[in-house]
């Protein structure tokens, strides 16, 4: 090396009194010289617990505005960091179901009010299902394989994000009933059916990969409730009428005590 760190240069690094340029080139210099480097005295334990701190913050990413409120309503943070990678709560999810709702709610303005409901009825309870159905597993979640190598991987993951998707789904969803044009209790006619489409999917999950049933109970529900549905204005009750809620509400807990059941079953990332 054509040179060394002197002592008083070396006790002006030690104690902070160079300038940052000045610094570089002594850091610069220990590096590559062992003989100066094991001038610098080191504490290992301080330098040990220095860099464990360092790596805590970077590997440990701040909390939120919205996990510190969950968190401090007792929700457990590490499983709102599971959900916050839900491809279901992406905004462009959410903004193509505003924009579906919206559509529905506009229709219903613009044209046959009777017939914009009908539609609406069939329609409002897929988007609870096609977020279920996106909400774990290949091919939608680009995070699956690392997702799926945490502890918290599996059915209980599943019924997390499926809850919180349900959750925002109905949300929005009476959102845009309680702006339909005067169709009374109906405008809340489609939660039931919902429910039970969600969990049905969910149960039905235990045996086929999860977006097959979904999408098998979602076409079912089009073809037998749409066409019932728009079969005639006297039809409409008998799929959103109170006999027919209460049937969906039976069949809701069947599926939610198979599901219940067969939990460990519930894995869209796993071969059955």
């Amino acid at each position: 090396m054509p040179w060394h760190v002197d002592e008083p240069l070396l006790e002006a690094y030690q104690q902070g009194r160079l300038d940052p340029s000045r610094v570089m080139a002594v850091d610069a210099h220990l590096q590559a010289c062992p003989a100066c480097r094991s001038a610098v005295p080191a504490d290992a334990e301080w330098l040990d617990r220095s860099w464990e701190a360092v790596l805590d913050l970077i590997r440990t990413p701040a909390p939120g505005p919205v996990e510190r409120a969950a968190e401090r309503a007792g929700l457990p943070g590490h499983r709102l960091r599971l959900l916050a990678a839900t491809p279901a709560l992406r905004w462009s999810w959410l903004a193509a179901t505003v924009a579906v709702l919206t559509f529905g709610v506009v229709a219903a303005y613009a044209g046959d009010a009777r017939t914009s409901l009908t539609w609406f009825l069939v329609a409002a309870p897929l988007l609870p299902v096609l977020a279920v159905a996106t909400a774990y597993g290949p091919p939608f979640d680009p995070m699956h394989e690392i997702t799926s190598m945490t502890p918290s991987a599996g059915p209980a993951l599943v019924l997390w994000r499926a809850t919180a998707v349900v959750g925002v789904s109905m949300a929005l969803g009476l959102v845009a009933a309680a702006l339909l044009p005067g169709p009374g209790w109906y405008a809340a006619a489609w939660l039931l059916p919902a429910f039970l489409l969600s969990v049905g999917t969910l149960a039905l999950a235990t045996v086929l990969p999860l977006p097959v049933a979904a999408g098998l109970l979602a076409t079912g529900w089009v073809i037998v409730a749409g066409g019932v549905s728009i079969a005639g204005e006297a039809d409409l009750p008998v799929v959103f009428g109170p006999a027919a809620q209460s049937g969906y509400l039976l069949a809701a807990a069947l599926a939610a005590g198979v599901l219940t059941r067969r939990r460990r079953r519930l894995d869209p990332g796993e071969s059955r």
